[in-house]
């Protein structure tokens, strides 16, 4: 019998519509060994890895009627170089240039008649590097039985590791009669669903999903910052089809004194730099800052689980853009989330990079999950934050330099801010509106700006 997907899973696909696509990316940097990294040697690693990730060669199929939710079948027609594609940059190569492709590449919407996914190897990069950037619907991660694709093709080692050879053979897909018989076998055991599956096929599927995801929602009026509406501003209106992207780099260390000098926790001064610099970015557009002004991130966090191990939860952080001082605005943070903390159920960042190997393409995705459950009249932006392992990772020999998140944006919201920390280094990736966000840029430079003031007023 063929895999159904969950109510969540079958939400993101409902949900999904040319405004908000709802796939996860990666923009990762590699620098070429000696041997070259090509298309061809990408293609090789990635169709020997599928194996470990069988749920990138299954498409989805809907049941006639909508009698039940969709099933995962695999897809007899499946083409890996459908998938795994190629692009070049022309000279000089730049950030901005890399970028740009990466924003038109995030706009588009993946193919529902084939496997949710695609990587590109973009050539072309400055100094002799290469970028692999990858799509991932939300649909397909759910960090246990599908991991993303980038957590499977590095290794810690610049000789790739051993993947015994498996000769894949498709399931004979099975036939709408089928699908159906299954789905009232269902039925039959769980009766209530049958007059839900009739409700969502006779109604828009985009309204029956929402009422789904708002009752979820609803499970946030349990936390106080939830009694309020979200506030007003710039980061949430109507948006187009169309993203811009941009990244910052800052160093761990740096984080890592803050957090010597006033406790607390790397991702509290994260979050703190965050504020500074959505701060800075809404006096630069000339809009009213006061001391008690917030903006209101979801903030997915990595909670212990019970029968599945790890997971995901949301949490509600006010940031306290309104304040001046950086040392206050961390305090500010850190009391915020300490709450969360205490509940004795947060995993440790030293936990989460044993978790899988290198899990922060999952986890990324899993926040976006979690974030995507509740309500977006809460929360003004999501941000992503996930440690990485601080040790150097290779692809096909390629030694990777960077990571980035590109996390997707919700309805009506013009910003998502995704954070991942590799090898001594933190790197943000600014998913924005194209229209609503022409600044971005300016946003990702102030991210830097902001936790120099950070650093410089610890130190004083």
């Amino acid at each position: 019998m063929p895999d159904r997907l969950s109510a969540l899973d079958a939400s993101f696909l409902y949900l999904e519509d040319p405004m908000t696509p709802m796939h996860l990316g990666g923009v990762s940097i590699f620098r070429k060994p000696r041997g070259g990294f090509d298309y061809d040697r990408l293609l090789g690693l990635i169709e020997e890895r599928l194996p470990l990730v069988p749920r990138y060669r299954q498409k989805v199929m809907q049941v006639p009627a909508r009698l039940a939710r969709p099933v995962w079948v695999d897809d007899p027609d499946f083409d890996l170089t459908y998938h795994v594609r190629r692009s070049a940059l022309p000279k000089p190569g730049s950030e901005e240039q890399l970028n740009e492709l990466v924003a038109r590449l995030m706009s588009r919407q993946l193919d529902h008649t084939r496997p949710l996914w695609e990587a590109y190897l973009v050539e072309g990069l400055a100094r002799g590097r290469v970028a692999v950037v990858t799509k991932t619907h939300n649909a397909m991660v759910d960090g246990i039985a599908a991991p993303d694709i980038t957590q499977v093709i590095l290794d810690v080692t610049a000789t790739p590791r051993k993947t015994p050879e498996e000769l894949w053979m498709p399931h004979p897909q099975p036939s709408g009669a089928q699908l159906v018989l299954e789905a009232v076998a269902e039925v039959v055991q769980r009766p209530g669903e049958l007059l839900e599956n009739v409700h969502a096929a006779a109604l828009d599927a985009a309204a029956t999903v929402r009422k789904v995801t708002d009752a979820v929602g609803g499970l946030a009026s349990a936390v106080t910052t939830a009694a309020r509406p979200a506030p007003s501003g710039p980061l949430n209106v109507r948006i187009s089809t169309q993203r811009r992207y941009a990244v910052a780099r800052t160093r761990l260390e740096e984080y890592r004194a803050v957090r010597r000098k006033h406790g607390g926790t790397v991702n509290d001064g994260v979050l703190t730099v965050i504020s500074g610099a959505l701060r800075n970015w809404l006096l630069s557009r000339g809009e009213a800052v006061t001391s008690s002004t917030t903006i209101r991130a979801m903030v997915p966090v990595s909670v212990l689980g019970t029968d599945t191990g790890n997971s995901v939860s949301s949490y509600l952080v006010d940031l306290p853009v309104g304040e001046p001082n950086p040392v206050v605005r961390l305090h500010h943070v850190s009391h915020a989330m300490r709450a969360h903390s205490e509940s004795g159920q947060s995993v440790a960042a030293e936990a989460l990079v044993r978790l899988s190997g290198f899990a922060p393409p999952t986890l990324h995705a899993l926040g976006a999950r979690a974030a995507s459950s509740f309500s977006k009249r809460i929360f003004n932006l999501v941000v992503t934050n996930v440690p990485g392992p601080q040790v150097p990772l290779y692809a096909a020999g390629a030694k990777m330099m960077e990571m980035f998140p590109v996390v997707p944006l919700a309805m009506n919201q013009a910003l998502s801010i995704g954070v991942t920390s590799y090898d001594g280094g933190v790197y943000f990736g600014l998913n924005a509106d194209r229209d609503a966000m022409s600044d971005a840029d300016v946003l990702a430079g102030m991210v830097e700006e902001s936790l120099e003031e950070l650093v410089g007023a610890v130190s004083v």
